[in-house]
């Protein structure tokens, strides 16, 4: 089975949504954040291994437990992934912190800066431009 054949991204989806539920009902570790979503989900082509990409909605100190808290559970979470997921073999998971979505977040809020400043430059010019015209009349 190739890398990106559709039997392998079907494998990938099913995966990512049985650990998304996995993580938001069955884990009760209080480290592990409320705000912790499965971004992606790569399933290696001989099933052994897969790596999911988790993203937590939080800071720093925050993210670093919840990975810590998906790694102490890494049994369980094999497990009901075996109980939930028919496969030749249950994949041994790797969790990898991705910030992509804080990364987006922060870049919006960037460009939502820079915009607010432009059109307040720009009333301003507009302002400054009917002081000269009232300045040349009088």
């Amino acid at each position: 089975m190739r890398k990106n054949s559709i039997k392998n991204i079907r494998i990938n989806e099913e995966v990512m949504r049985e650990l998304s539920n996995i993580i938001r009902g069955e884990i009760k570790d209080p480290r592990i954040n409320p705000m912790t979503s499965v971004v992606a989900v790569e399933v290696a082509p001989d099933l052994k291994t897969a790596k999911a990409y988790i993203s937590v909605l939080g800071d720093e100190k925050s993210q670093k437990d919840t990975i810590t808290g998906l790694r102490s559970a890494e049994g369980f979470i094999r497990r009901s992934l075996a109980k939930s997921v028919n496969l030749r073999n249950t994949p041994e998971i790797t969790f990898v912190l991705d910030q992509s979505i804080e990364y987006g977040i922060h870049m919006s809020k960037m460009i939502d800066e820079v915009t607010r400043g432009s059109k307040s430059a720009e009333v301003g010019d507009e302002s400054e431009d009917n002081q000269e015209t009232d300045s040349t009349e009088n």
